[in-house]
């Protein structure tokens, strides 16, 4: 739940979690995370909540896992609330600072690049993005999408 101010909760809507390892395909992954959607959310945060989580398994596949073993497991998770989004990934990767990367990224453009721009997009479309080391050994990243409900169209 989140909490606000004052001590008030938002109730989940939708929660879900998934494991799956660094061989699976992306596409078994947004046709779990289309399960979670709710009619309240408005389609535009939608599908750019769909590009982080692609950007974020893709990062945690190409690049945390890179070198590792196929089999470790990659979990995800997913809470719908009233007005927000929240996506976390977890990876067995090697420790990262993504602000430091993001920040080295904004200073040097290569447009010729085939790929590199999934953290900008990532940042660009979390109200909150944070990539950090749990007790465990494995890395945490965590994205929370803000929206304003769509009213119920059933009227």
């Amino acid at each position: 739940m989140i909490e606000l101010k004052g001590s008030q909760k938002l109730p989940v809507l939708n929660k879900a979690r998934l494991q799956v390892n660094s061989t699976s395909p992306l596409d078994g992954v947004l046709s779990w995370f289309e399960q979670l959607h709710q009619p309240s959310i408005p389609k535009s945060v939608w599908i750019r909540c769909q590009l982080a989580l692609a950007e974020g398994f893709t990062n945690a596949v190409r690049h945390a896992h890179k070198d590792k073993a196929w089999d470790l497991p990659i979990c995800i998770e997913v809470e719908v609330f009233a007005e927000s989004i929240e996506i976390k990934i977890w990876d067995w990767g090697d420790r990262f600072d993504l602000e430091q990367k993001i920040t080295e990224m904004s200073q040097r453009v290569d447009l010729e690049s085939p790929g590199g721009r999934g953290l900008k997009l990532m940042k660009d479309i979390a109200d909150t993005l944070t990539y950090s080391r749990t007790p465990g050994n494995q890395n945490c990243l965590s994205m929370v999408k803000y929206y304003t409900p769509v009213p119920n169209q059933e009227d």
